[in-house]
Formats: structure tokens, sequence, C-alpha cells
């Protein structure tokens, strides 16, 4: 099992439509091969920060199998855009 960790940065003013993309993105993720669950968290000191935990079976599917995929094109679209700066992403097993 891989946990994927990225720390988001939204720009100021925009986390509803964030939040409200997310909840469309969510589908795109959760329908991956290898995808296991995620977690989104609100930041209680920094309402602009969140974190994101996704769970993937092996390191491949996240990497490859949905980055290198159509539907992450799509993602891209959804949730690039509120991201300043852009995050790191972590893996840990």
């Amino acid at each position: 099992m891989i946990l994927e960790v990225a720390a988001l940065h939204i720009k100021e003013g925009q986390t509803e439509a964030f939040e409200q993309n997310f909840v469309r993105a969510s589908s795109i993720i959760a329908s991956m091969k290898g995808y296991v669950s995620h977690q989104l968290k609100k930041c209680v000191e920094n309402d602009h920060q969140y974190i994101l935990l996704v769970e993937w079976e092996t390191l491949d599917d996240h990497e490859i199998g949905f980055r290198q995929s159509p539907q992450y094109q799509d993602w891209k679209k959804l949730l690039h855009h509120f991201y300043e700066p852009f995050p790191e992403v972590l893996h840990y097993q």
C-alpha cells in the first residue's frame, strides 16, 4: 500500500470553488485502477490550506496509471489552477 501526501495551498478567495471542483474530481480518482481511498482535510489555522491523502495499491498505479491517463487531464483542468504554489507530492509506505 502506498500513501500519496500532498499539501495544497489554495489561492486566496478560491477555497469554495476548489471544494466544489474537488467533489467532481473525486469521482475521477476513485475510478482509477489501484485506487483504494482518499481524504481531503482542511487546515484549522489557515483556511486556504488542505492536505490530500490518497491510498494506492502500488506507486505505479499513481505515477503511471493515473498521472499518464486521459482522466488525469480532466483532474488537472478541475484543480490545478487553484494551487499557489504547486504542491509537492510525496509517497509513503
